[in-house]
């Protein structure tokens, strides 16, 4: 049996993730009318329609949605092992795409991203910031970094465990000054807090011993975005609750005052994820390392 051709292969797939033809050859600059003659040849050698095409519309039948996942596959195992060999001539290159929640990319990898691309000038790097829940394969991407409370979920992403670090209750200077601070965490039943969502009205704190206890501040209001709860604190509208790694620059400024210091709101952890294909290419093993080294294992 003759073996597919890679190049019709790599047609199909860009013609797939552009989502037409002519954007396929928009970005290869080739005639679309040649990816669409090489993909039929594709078909008839395949003896299946893989793409359901008209004038108005491209979509992909059954048989071509799991013939693109193994696809995208075969060319993400050729690219690595172009790049096995290659890394051992020159430094890492390509593209590598990553993708993160907002605050993640705020306070952990704005300021790490611009020294990879200058420590790698080869790679070139595409991130994308999120709230959603992004599916790393289905999408493309190389890299995820996800903070999270509870552990994840298991899958057959490769999962490495970057920081993992306390949450502090903090306040301003100037809401301490006239309120007074909690001595306890009982104390918080009189005072304002900024909730991070409409169920996270009760606040639950452990101590340095392991002491659990739930209290309930006097809402003032809600934000589930972190650079709105740390301004509306330094403003004095009352308490909330960070990751501590989020609320260092505003306590190291004296903007905001950690409370209860014998207290933690709980702990986040930030992990990095990658699909096992992704995770052979140099480029992407050289961002792994980067911010393995870069991130703290455990943040106080």
């Amino acid at each position: 049996m003759r073996m597919i051709n890679l190049n019709d292969l790599y047609l199909f797939v860009q013609a797939v993730e552009g989502g037409s033809f002519s954007e396929a050859g928009r970005r290869l600059g080739i005639p679309k009318s040649t990816i669409s003659k090489r993909i039929a040849e594709l078909e008839t050698e395949l003896g299946a329609r893989l793409i359901h095409r008209t004038s108005r519309s491209f979509s992909l039948s059954d048989a071509g949605r799991d013939f693109f996942n193994h696809a995208r596959g075969a060319l993400i195992e050729a690219e690595a092992a172009e790049n096995i060999v290659r890394s051992r001539m020159a430094e890492p290159s390509g593209t590598v795409r990553l993708t993160a929640s907002i605050p993640a990319t705020q306070f952990y990898l704005a300021d790490f991203l611009p020294v990879i691309a200058g420590t790698y000038p080869k790679i070139n790097l595409e991130m994308h910031a999120s709230d959603r829940f992004v599916d790393l394969v289905q999408e493309g991407y190389d890299l995820a970094i996800r903070s999270h409370f509870a552990p994840l979920p298991d899958s057959d992403l490769i999962q490495k465990q970057l920081m993992l670090e306390p949450i502090f209750v903090v306040a301003s200077p100037g809401y301490i000054s006239a309120r007074g601070a909690p001595a306890t965490p009982h104390d918080l039943i009189n005072h304002f807090g900024l909730l991070t969502a409409p169920g996270a009205e009760t606040w639950h704190l452990v101590s340095d011993t392991g002491v659990a206890v739930a209290a309930k501040p006097i809402r003032r209001m809600m934000a589930n975005e972190s650079i709105a709860l740390i301004k509306a604190a330094i403003a004095g509208l009352g308490l909330t609750c960070l990751p501590s790694s989020i609320c260092a620059s505003a306590i190291r400024s004296g903007d905001l005052v950690r409370v209860l210091p014998g207290w933690s709101a709980g702990t986040v952890t930030t992990t990095l994820l990658m699909p096992h294909r992704r995770g052979q290419l140099p480029s992407v093993r050289a961002v792994v390392e980067f911010l393995s080294g870069q991130l703290p294992r455990s943040v106080n």
